[in-house]
């Protein structure tokens, strides 16, 4: 049985279009980490051809992905994305999530990507604009199913215990 907290309060769930907004956000901080993932590897691997080697780099960002994610959310609870848009991950209980349900929920989130990315593989895709709608198609599918739970919340969190809530930083004196 899930038992939620009241999403009133001190800690409502943020609204759709800003978890939205910060997804958008972390994708643009995410592509430095990429740029500077894809460099360590390709030096690593003395990598002198983007062709080369494709299916290692994927392996080494998923991850480097799992380190950045699951490194903030048991730490803080908040990306740098989050921060800006000051929404907070805690457990159900609004407890500060472990590495382990971190690890989970980075895990499940793939959940967003992974059905995509197959439809595109198995249906021929190969253009990058095609991939890429396919994928868009999938988040914003995703993401409006989260109107369907009972705390607006992600289907992904409600299986790995967590919720996102909006959190303001008390200001330091």
């Amino acid at each position: 049985m899930i038992v939620l907290p009241p999403a009133e309060g001190e800690h409502p769930t943020p609204a759709l279009i800003r978890r939205l907004a910060c997804f958008v956000y972390e994708g643009i901080l995410l592509f430095g980490v990429v740029m500077a993932a894809g460099l360590v590897y390709s030096l690593a691997t003395n990598q002198r051809s983007a062709h080369q080697g494709q299916f290692g780099l994927q392996v080494f960002l998923f991850f480097v992905f799992g380190l950045y994610f699951v490194w903030f959310w048991s730490r803080t609870g908040q990306t740098l994305a989050m921060q800006t848009w000051q929404i907070r991950l805690v457990q159900r209980d609004g407890q500060p999530v472990s590495v382990a349900r971190a690890l989970g929920r980075y895990l499940v989130c793939w959940i967003w990507f992974l059905p995509w990315l197959a439809i595109a593989h198995f249906a021929g895709l190969q253009g990058n604009g095609q991939v890429f709608g396919l994928l868009m198609l999938g988040v914003v599918l995703w993401a409006v199913l989260s109107r369907l739970h009972p705390d607006r919340q992600f289907w992904h969190d409600a299986l790995c215990g967590t919720r996102l809530i909006a959190w303001r930083s008390k200001p330091k004196d």
